[in-house]
């Protein structure tokens, strides 16, 4: 007679769902929901995060067992740094409760307090280290003396691209076996949009006129300096089309105005801000062509939820992104307005190739599942327990 094998007892940090609404929030919401929906034969998991302010858990995860703590955002983050430092607050019970033996914890953002039973942490990027001109002094500060120790800490490190784990073993050293690649996923409502919701949201966001579409917080790094540039050579060449931003203000926004001013295409850009989630697929089936020329993605969502919606996609060649791009995408330098200006330009004269580019962004966009992102993950949370339970437990 076979026995039902015991459920791993894990502890999952959703703190980015809770307070935050860009790629962290997306990969810890959906992570944590296949989890529940797909691995429950194998996890026993409890959610986790630090409640300092109103903020609630997603619809999606409501109905899972939740475990709190309440510390202010920056009494949190300095605490899980002191607690690696001087094992100094413990917040074992906190997180853990008193379950013995103990949950393995995953940490989903950059930020793991000391505890005795196994940890995990996914690192998505390294950019203050590459970019740190992108940060306030304040967050960069933190993370130069925080994330190397963070690191170190973890059991296991889930890279999100191969990109990040080759900057992880280069800047930090980290041994090449502690480190486990799982790509994201996709969320399914990304797929081509029916005729009548694109011209919907034409007629909101771009009446009468043809767009380029950009998907990101506004930060410098997304670089939208280059695509105002790029905006204005594609003008110079005759294109009616506008370019619309559809994203966030985040660090430095001011520069991001500025750019776009000094390209002079201040009245052909249109900063939409977030928009309802019911808008997203049809804005990128509606685009001519979707951009990216980011300076450094951990993985970038938007490349593959445009292709997910049959938006041809023009985007940089730097960090991650030709892994997630794959050939479907045409890759230009990241700081060349020109080459850039002139890979819209193809896909905007040349039907056929942004056809073909559709239909292999399509597919390429198939091979990245949540599903298969949950049971790989799951795969990590088991390697990890096994192997630290044959080891010395901690103090």
């Amino acid at each position: 007679m076979s026995m039902t094998p015991t459920r791993l007892p894990v502890v999952l940090d959703v703190g980015p769902a809770v307070h935050q609404s860009a790629g962290l929030s997306r990969y810890t919401e959906q992570l944590a929901a296949h989890l529940l929906a797909e691995e429950g034969d194998r996890v026993d998991l409890t959610l986790f995060y630090n409640a300092h302010s109103d903020h609630e858990l997603p619809p999606s995860l409501q109905a899972a067992p939740v475990r709190t703590l309440e510390r202010g955002q920056y009494a949190w983050r300095l605490g899980a740094l002191a607690s690696q430092l001087v094992r100094w607050p413990r917040f074992d019970r906190a997180i853990l409760g008193s379950q013995h033996p103990r949950p393995l914890y995953h940490a989903t953002e950059h930020l793991l307090p000391r505890l005795p039973g196994p940890t995990v942490m996914t690192v998505h990027d390294l950019i203050f280290e590459r970019y740190p001109e992108h940060h306030t002094r304040t967050n960069r500060a933190f993370l130069k003396l925080a994330m190397p120790l963070f690191v170190r800490a973890a059991d296991r490190i889930i890279a999100v691209s191969e990109h990040t784990k080759c900057d992880l073993i280069e800047l930090y050293h980290t041994p090449v076996e502690k480190i486990t690649v799982i790509y994201e996923g996709v969320d399914p409502r990304f797929r081509p949009a029916p005729a009548n919701e694109i011209a919907r949201v034409k007629a909101v966001y771009s009446p009468n006129r043809p767009y380029l579409l950009m998907v990101g917080t506004l930060e410098p790094r997304k670089n939208h300096a280059t695509a105002a540039r790029t905006l204005a050579r594609l003008k110079a060449m005759g294109f009616p089309h506008r370019l619309l931003v559809v994203g966030g203000q985040g660090w430095l926004f001011d520069q991001v105005q500025a750019a776009v001013e000094e390209a002079g295409v201040a009245n052909d850009v249109t900063f939409a801000g977030y928009v309802p989630a019911a808008d997203l697929p049809p804005l990128y089936s509606g685009a001519a062509c979707a951009l990216m020329p980011s300076l450094y993605e951990g993985f970038g969502f938007p490349v593959l939820e445009a292709m997910a919606c049959g938006a041809p996609v023009v985007c940089s060649n730097a960090s991650s992104l030709p892994e997630v791009a794959g050939g479907a995408a045409l890759l230009v330098p990241s700081t060349d307005d020109e080459a850039l200006a002139g890979a819209v330009a193809r896909v905007l004269r040349e039907p056929g190739l942004a056809a073909g580019m559709r239909e292999q962004g399509l597919a390429q966009a198939r091979k990245f599942r949540w599903a298969r992102c949950a049971g790989e993950t799951v795969g990590v949370y088991v390697e990890t327990a096994e192997r630290m339970a044959r080891e010395t437990p901690r103090s």
